[in-house]
């Protein structure tokens, strides 16, 4: 039997109730599959925490989360606490310090959702973010403050070794995922230091992959390629900043935040890798139960895949999709008037259903 050790941090709002339908599901493969034993720890590091101690967590909190395998995060905000704080004190470091520079998005139609975009097609591509650097960096400051000449300065960090793994990362997954384009996201006619290295480096690693096509476009006219043609994307590479802008409207493009899952992921596994739903704490709905679970539950399942279970993961992708397409359970975000309680549930009970074999007559065998 494979133990998986597994950090899990609800945080706050609705990533405390989605937390608790993925750990359902999560649940139900430890009890049907003999080789997976998960051991889960969960961690109370939130704004309440920070509230309480004065920061998000503790002094040794990455010593302690270095220990895991992986990482399963919910959301964090609070009104009562500067979103600068909760991200620079708890997300930021995590991201930074276990150097995970691949943020991974799928966009991905899904059945039973559709989009006005889709045109009869399927949308299916994914987006490697550049995670660790970039606009994102912590360098910069102020000057002169309430003064006429006030300014603030804002460094963006770039470099060539943090190009190129990326870059690398989001050729692998083409090559792996028999995708043969790699569409790479710039803005090097404006930005000419920055994002004239991001063109150089990407374009030199693609040299090394000589099967992938590369093609560039600036942010701007992105965006709008994005809306008018989602379907002829299958590889997006892009900065922190970028990536986080174009990420977000790809889950616009096939159904919302609440459908869209994310990874945090250190490739070498020399850290362990965060997954997390992109919706955030939503504190304008947080305790009415009708949040949608599913971006927190393919999290999971993308967790899963990380760690080499990729059987695991698809079940529970194919659990996801049985439920939308059914079409009978669904939250407010996509149409229904389910709670988050009763869209785990209901795909708690699809992937059960794939542990049962029916066989002639009337008997019924559960299969472990």
């Amino acid at each position: 039997m494979t133990e998986y050790n597994i950090a899990v941090i609800p945080g706050d709002g609705i990533g405390i109730e989605v937390m608790k339908e993925a750990l359902k599901v999560l649940s139900v493969l430890e009890a049907k599959e003999p080789d997976f034993d998960l051991r889960v720890e969960n961690f109370p590091w939130s704004s309440d925490y920070y509230l309480e101690h004065g920061r998000m967590m503790p002094e040794d909190g990455l010593e302690v989360l270095q220990k895991f395998q992986a990482i399963l995060f919910g959301a964090i905000g609070d009104a009562r606490v500067p979103d600068d704080v909760t991200v620079w004190e708890l997300i930021m470091p995590i991201r930074k310090q276990f150097q995970q520079y691949v943020n991974f998005r799928p966009v991905k139609s899904l059945p039973g959702i559709e989009s006005p975009l889709s045109k009869g097609e399927d949308i299916d591509f994914v987006i490697f973010r550049e995670n660790s650097e970039g606009e994102y960096s912590n360098s910069g400051g102020r000057m002169f403050d309430s003064q006429l000449t006030e300014l603030s300065l804002q460094n963006t960090i770039m470099t060539r070794a943090g190009i190129e793994r990326i870059t690398k990362a989001a050729c692998e997954y083409a090559v792996k995922n028999d995708r043969k384009k790699i569409t790479s996201a710039t803005k090097s006619n404006a930005i000419i230091f920055s994002m004239k290295l991001w063109d150089e480096h990407v374009k030199r690693t693609l040299l090394e992959y000589p099967d992938l096509q590369l093609e560039s476009y600036y942010i701007d006219a992105l965006v709008a390629y994005f809306v008018q043609r989602p379907q002829t994307f299958e590889v997006v590479v892009a900065s922190n900043l970028f990536g986080d802008i174009l990420s977000d409207l790809g889950s616009g493009i096939v159904g919302g935040l609440g459908l869209s899952p994310s990874a945090n992921i250190n490739p070498e596994k020399d850290f362990p890798s965060m997954f997390e739903p992109v919706h955030g704490s939503a504190p304008d709905i947080a305790g009415k139960s009708i949040a949608n679970p599913i971006a927190q539950i393919w999290s999971a399942a993308l967790m899963l895949d990380h760690l080499g279970r990729e059987d695991l993961s698809k079940k529970i992708v194919k659990a996801i999709e049985e439920v939308l397409l059914e079409g009978k359970v669904r939250t407010a975000d996509i149409g229904g008037s389910a709670t988050t309680e009763l869209m785990g549930l209901a795909i708690v009970e699809k992937l059960k259903e794939q542990y049962v074999t029916k066989k002639v007559g009337t008997e019924i065998h559960g299969v472990k």
